[in-house]
């Protein structure tokens, strides 16, 4: 697929798509610009408002889908449909279009976005999505952006992390997976971000720097980051 792209540009244009949690959200951005932004927090409702987000996108910008450079999407990990959601979209624009698709660790995009408002190049970044009851999924993140453990659903006592905790290296937590674990990791050497859910601007500056390097996924085979088997509830029997 990537032998299709045509000539990399140095200002990529680049739809963006976030469809891993709770809040679905797209913006159009040239380089770090954003050109436009549409963001829908109705719940489960991502197969309704997808294509409706991305269609205003470009309408704001007077641009078309023919126009982009690539497309970069979430990858997850998250809930099951909306990354399946996001997912065939992506695909589907990149397919039709011949279009390179880029695919970003929502873990990663949280990170980058805890520590650009902390601005602590220090410290480690920890950010966590819901999965539900005392689990999350999770990883720890330098700075720079960094893998400093594995990208796993974890679920949370207050032995978690141990190992990372340091009097000259503070973990910042964030992410919407948070809250129901502050009473276990507050410590001294523990801080909270406000942030809280992934958007597609966080995305951005991951996606500009696989363009440059055409660090692309590929389009007929790459699937969404799940870390976890689905919580498959099996039917009922009908009763005789």
């Amino acid at each position: 697929m990537t032998e299709n792209i045509g000539q990399i540009q140095a200002v990529p244009l680049i739809l963006n798509i976030e469809a891993a949690t709770d809040v679905c959200s797209v913006c159009l951005s040239r380089g770090m610009e954003v050109l436009s932004q549409q963001v829908s927090e109705e719940k489960n409702q991502h197969s309704m408002v997808i294509t409706l987000l991305i269609q205003r996108c470009m309408e704001e910008a007077g641009l078309t889908l023919k126009d982009l450079d690539a497309v970069a999407l979430s990858e997850g990990p998250g809930s099951y449909t909306s990354l399946r959601v996001g997912y065939s979209t992506a695909k589907g624009i990149c397919f039709a279009l011949r279009k390179p698709l880029i695919t970003i660790s929502t873990l990663a995009a949280l990170a980058g976005a805890a520590h650009h408002i902390a601005l602590d190049d220090e410290a480690l970044y920890c950010p966590m999505i819901d999965a539900r009851r005392m689990e999350v999924y999770t990883a720890l993140f330098t700075a720079k952006g960094e893998l400093v453990s594995p990208l796993q659903a974890m679920i949370v006592d207050q032995t978690s992390f141990e190992g990372y905790f340091s009097a000259s290296q503070r973990i910042v937590f964030c992410g919407n997976g948070v809250d129901k674990c502050k009473g276990l990791l507050n410590n001294i050497f523990t801080s909270f971000s406000s942030i809280k859910i992934c958007t597609s601007v966080q995305l951005i500056p991951h996606a500009i720097s696989a363009f440059l390097n055409k660090n692309f996924s590929d389009v007929a085979y790459s699937t969404p980051l799940y870390l976890k088997a689905p919580n498959i509830t099996a039917a009922r029997p009908k009763p005789s």
